[in-house]
């Protein structure tokens, strides 16, 4: 029984995202603080508590789409294992922990971002979705404010130019790795009532879209040691092959193929790309 519910816990917080959410805390934490100390722990477990929150609110605000969808049907909700009240007063205690831990792990300005965050995924792009099929884009901006809570947590300025970088490097990967859901997905999207881009181009332009902002995204990640954000040249080789890596696999979108397109091939594979640069980012600061 208690094992049930703490699946069912996880199921509604979204943990996989939300621990990838954590991990850019701790890599903002460790660029700005450049040590590894127990400041770091209240921030990002803070943030992880508030990301699940919010997860578990959109949960609440989606159950009657994602009872129409293939993909969704077996969420919390629209599976009857649990009530929307119920979500909704797990969502409302898990959101002012959170929030209440930022504050206390850094101060004013990392609260602030951290309700920011939830204001700007659950009250803007979850609404948006609804209506426009390029919500992903401003909604995108919700990734970029973790690492800043850890910037901030370490002891870094929030208007400094390295923390803009950083966060416009996690702002801009989201954009394709969406895409290549809606690649998989949009059929079912469009079924359940929710704008998508399969509406609008046809696939071979989602794929040369899709590429063209996974090359942004390579490019807005050799910005980071250009703007000191790395030091050592072995993080910053691995970021350039990681770059090269990302270009050349993502090149594939562009051709034309005989067999249908895999588009959960590619979400991995930027999925992996953010992962190497997240630890690139956390491990750079620690080598002294």
């Amino acid at each position: 029984m208690l094992k049930e519910k703490l699946l069912l816990l996880a199921e509604l917080s979204k943990v996989k995202i939300t621990f990838a959410v954590a991990l850019t805390t701790i890599a903002g934490y460790l660029l700005a603080n450049k040590s590894f100390d127990l400041g770091l722990l209240l921030p990002t477990i803070g943030i992880f508590i508030l990301a699940c929150g919010s997860s578990a609110l959109n949960h609440f605000q989606d159950s009657d789409r994602d009872g129409l969808m293939k993909r969704t049907q077996h969420r919390p909700i629209p599976s009857g294992r649990i009530s929307k009240s119920a979500t909704l007063a797990i969502a409302i205690v898990m959101a002012v922990i959170g929030s209440l831990m930022i504050y206390l792990g850094s101060d004013f300005v990392g609260f602030q971002l951290g309700i920011l965050a939830l204001i700007w995924y659950n009250g803007i792009y979850t609404p948006m979705k609804r209506k426009t099929a390029f919500a992903v884009i401003p909604g995108s901006v919700i990734g970029a404010i973790p690492p800043v809570v850890g910037w901030v947590a370490g002891g870094g300025d929030v208007f400094d130019p390295r923390a803009l970088i950083l966060a416009f490097f996690f702002f801009i990967w989201q954009v394709p790795h969406f895409w290549l859901l809606m690649l998989k997905y949009g059929k079912e999207y469009e079924k359940a009532g929710y704008p998508s881009i399969t509406q609008i181009y046809n696939e071979q332009q989602i794929r040369f879209i899709t590429f063209l902002w996974t090359f942004a995204t390579g490019v807005s990640a050799l910005m980071l040691p250009l703007f000191g954000l790395t030091h050592h040249v072995s993080i910053t080789l691995v970021i350039l092959l990681a770059v090269f890596w990302l270009v050349f696999i993502f090149a594939g979108l562009l051709k034309k193929q005989s067999s249908p397109l895999n588009p959960f091939y590619y979400f991995m594979r930027i999925n992996y790309f953010v992962l190497v640069m997240i630890i690139a980012l956390a491990v750079d600061p620690l080598l002294g």
